[in-house]
């Protein structure tokens, strides 16, 4: 599988077979790219005083992570990076927008939407995600960030998830929920299951016994019981099958 931090888009050839990112290559390109990555608020330097060697530096509110030039080139490696400067510098930019999302942020502009609650992708539950450019990504609470800060984060990306705009697609007995751009927020529909139901019903399909398909990161279908089993059986991917009323219980997390 790709490292989807460095672009994802190594083939599998490459991945088998990689060219080795030297150390030093990956300094030049750090050098001169660093400076055009700062932002307000974001801090990234090359560090090389440090008794490792040269350590990338990234500062964010709350967030500070310090990686060896080393290590980066090592995952690089591994990852299929092509260790041309601009393999490397389309990497080295796609590892710092993937950084950790801040609380800041989550607070800010936090969106709930379903993600897989366990390991073996057998259950769900509710995940705060971060729009970053063209990603999205998600949440995972700073240690700074008590009971009270959590919980108010949560309410404002349940808040924000009723007004994440998606098309309704409806194909016979089944109703399709997607987003345009970003096929992680189409679960944001199953905040408001009743409108959900509904929005079906004025698009001329009653629902009343609505189960959900769930596949995190993938549009969302619905139909009735037999039709939704079906359609679970049916898919190659890992899904979750729920009446619309028991989506009131998912956990967070």
């Amino acid at each position: 599988m790709s490292d989807i931090r460095f672009g994802g888009s190594a083939g599998l050839l490459a991945r088998l077979r990689p060219e080795r990112v030297d150390v030093a290559d990956l300094r030049d390109v750090a050098e001169a790219l660093l400076p055009c990555l700062t932002a307000p608020g974001l801090s990234v330097v090359l560090d090389s005083a440090s008794r490792r060697g040269s350590v990338v530096v990234l500062e964010e509110d709350e967030r500070a992570l310090r990686v060896p030039l080393g290590d980066l080139a090592d995952d690089m490696t591994a990852a299929g990076v092509r260790p041309t400067p601009t393999g490397i510098s389309t990497a080295l930019a796609s590892w710092i927008a993937h950084r950790p999302v801040t609380d800041r942020a989550a607070a800010t502009g936090g969106i709930a939407v379903v993600d897989w609650a366990d390991a073996r992708r057998r259950a769900v539950g509710w995940r705060v995600v971060v729009r970053r450019g063209e990603l999205v990504l998600p949440w995972q609470p700073s240690t700074a960030c008590d009971s009270s800060a959590l919980h108010r984060v949560r309410s404002a990306a349940l808040g924000r998830a009723h007004d994440v705009p998606l098309d309704l697609r409806v194909e016979g007995p089944v109703a399709l929920w997607s987003h345009r751009t970003d096929p992680v927020l189409a679960t944001a529909a199953l905040v408001a299951p009743d409108r959900m139901l509904q929005r079906v019903a004025t698009a001329g399909l009653e629902m009343p016994g609505m189960h959900v398909v769930i596949t995190p990161h993938r549009p969302v279908a619905c139909a009735e019981a037999g039709v939704a089993r079906r359609l679970g059986g049916e898919s190659a991917e890992a899904c979750v099958i729920a009446p619309w009323q028991a989506l009131v219980d998912l956990p967070w997390v």
